[in-house]
């Protein structure tokens, strides 16, 4: 019989994330990525709580309004600016850059469009204002070892862990 997600068990799945209004691919794990369910929540809980009950092989998709998570978008945190101000090592789109404002707080922005004169950064969240469609390919459940509870998650072979620095289960 198979087992089925639950906390406690040692999960390993590929994901995709598309725009639900136009399909467009956003980002995949291709992959696979390992955690503990339960003892560590890599994606968002509505994520989580789908996989619950699920087993090795199943396909799902989880709809998500980014808006919930992420919230809306601001247009205020876009900006365009001459090209000849912009330093030459952040003149590429998909290029993120740390800023901070006069309070001294810490906001990433990405540059999302260039051309001959203009540069534009946008600090919101590439999710906001989007509902997405997560589609999770669950490859394998099983029993977590005891030391893949402690970290959370995988462990790569031959990784030396230190007991010390374990959390208690």
């Amino acid at each position: 019989m198979s087992q089925v997600v639950c906390a406690g068990k040692f999960v390993e799945l590929t994901y995709r994330v598309s725009d639900k209004r136009t399909g467009h691919v956003l980002t995949r794990v291709e992959f696979p990525l390992g955690y503990v369910h339960g003892h560590n929540e890599i994606l968002a809980p509505s994520v989580h709580g789908q996989l619950e009950g699920r087993s090795a092989g199943d396909i799902i998709e989880v709809t998500i309004d980014g808006n919930q998570i992420f919230g809306p978008r601001d247009e205020s945190l876009v900006f365009s600016d001459d090209i000849e101000n912009v330093p030459e090592q952040y003149r590429q789109v998909g290029t993120s850059i740390l800023m901070e404002n006069d309070r001294g707080q810490t906001r990433s922005f990405l540059v999302t469009h260039i051309d001959d004169e203009k540069l534009t950064v946008d600090g919101n969240n590439p999710l906001s204002g989007r509902e997405v469609v997560f589609t999770l390919e669950i490859l394998t459940v099983r029993d977590a070892t005891v030391d893949e509870t402690r970290v959370g998650g995988a462990i790569p072979a031959g990784a030396d862990i230190d007991p010390s620095r374990l959390r208690p289960v």
